[in-house]
């Protein structure tokens, strides 16, 4: 028997006011005349959105929420070429661990998702050293709220680049380069346009790296291939991961626009990876990726209440009852 925890992304629409992603652009930074002002305002944004995640963290604890993605925008600029001086993690520290400390006392399991301009495979070096200092921010923040940076970030395997075998060659080619800390933070995801389930497989597999399978990037891009047929490979790569395994679950927003997500999960496809990967492990985690974020969540749980097979252990995990 398999427990499934549900877990939900970056931001509530149920708790006001609490944006973790508050930000400043660039040109706004440099509008400002005093400069040593402006680095300060940047430093009590990234406060302030720590804090809200402290906030959404405490609204998850109320509903048995143990699973949940950090937004990657807690520090505005934090990766900008020019501000590469700054010192942030000094200002941020103390909130950082209190962040941390509260996700690790209450049993909860906190990751990130750079975005898709982290990529690994591109032939141009400049692309390649900006990925890598975006994925040392993630490696830094976790570090600083105390939490083991392992199999905690998620990305995607990256371009084509008019070649996708020599870019899936390239991205193996790249990883000697890829410091050893930021390589076991990562995890891989299949995505919905280029790197199918059995692509990512083949590097996962040769890297040691998990993968992330995403049931709806599948459904759009998949040559083919049946996810259920490559399930036991996608939990093997878990196999050295201290970490349960990890797929994130979506459902298409229409038949014109299937790639883009829903605003709730269709709860019989959701319902059919369960049955199908039930006993295969003793834990999944499910990350909801839908446009109604925690609502999404409690939609789910409401429907999956219903479900004779279903059996809640608690507000936000479930097990499957033959």
């Amino acid at each position: 028997m398999t427990l499934f925890r549900l877990g939900y992304v970056a931001m509530s629409v149920n708790l006001q006011d609490a944006s973790p992603s508050q930000t400043m652009t660039y040109k706004k930074f440099k509008q400002l005349l005093d400069q040593e002002a402006a680095v300060r305002k940047l430093e009590r944004i990234a406060k302030s959105n720590i804090h809200n995640c402290l906030r959404l963290l405490k609204h998850n604890k109320a509903h048995e929420i143990n699973f949940f993605r950090l937004s990657s925008r807690l520090v505005p600029l934090a990766t900008h070429e020019d501000l590469k001086e700054w010192d942030y993690l000094s200002a941020i520290k103390d909130d950082l661990m209190e962040l941390g400390s509260f996700s690790k006392v209450n049993g909860m399991r906190l990751d990130f998702h750079p975005d898709h301009f982290v990529v690994l495979n591109a032939p141009r070096k400049e692309v390649f050293k900006t990925s890598l200092k975006v994925l040392k921010y993630h490696y830094l923040l976790l570090q600083y709220m105390g939490i083991d940076p392992t199999h905690r970030c998620v990305f995607h395997l990256g371009g084509r680049y008019q070649d996708k075998e020599k870019s899936i060659e390239r991205f193996i080619d790249n990883w000697s380069l890829v410091p050893q800390g930021i390589q076991k933070m990562v995890m891989i995801e299949n995505d919905d346009t280029s790197y199918t389930l059995e692509n990512c497989l083949y590097v996962c597999e040769k890297l040691n790296i998990p993968l992330v399978f995403d049931i709806h990037h599948h459904l759009a891009n998949h040559n083919e291939e049946s996810w259920e047929m490559h399930w036991e490979r996608v939990v093997n790569t878990w196999s050295h991961s201290p970490l349960p395994v990890k797929m994130h679950i979506s459902s298409p927003k229409s038949n014109d626009e299937f790639k883009s997500h829903a605003d709730f999960i269709d709860v019989d496809l959701f319902l059919d990876f369960v049955k199908k990967t039930n006993g295969s492990i003793e834990q999944i985690d499910c990350m909801i990726e839908a446009k109604k974020k925690d609502g999404a969540l409690f939609k789910l749980v409401e429907e999956l209440r219903e479900h004779p097979n279903i059996v809640m252990q608690t507000e936000s995990s479930f097990t499957w009852k033959e």
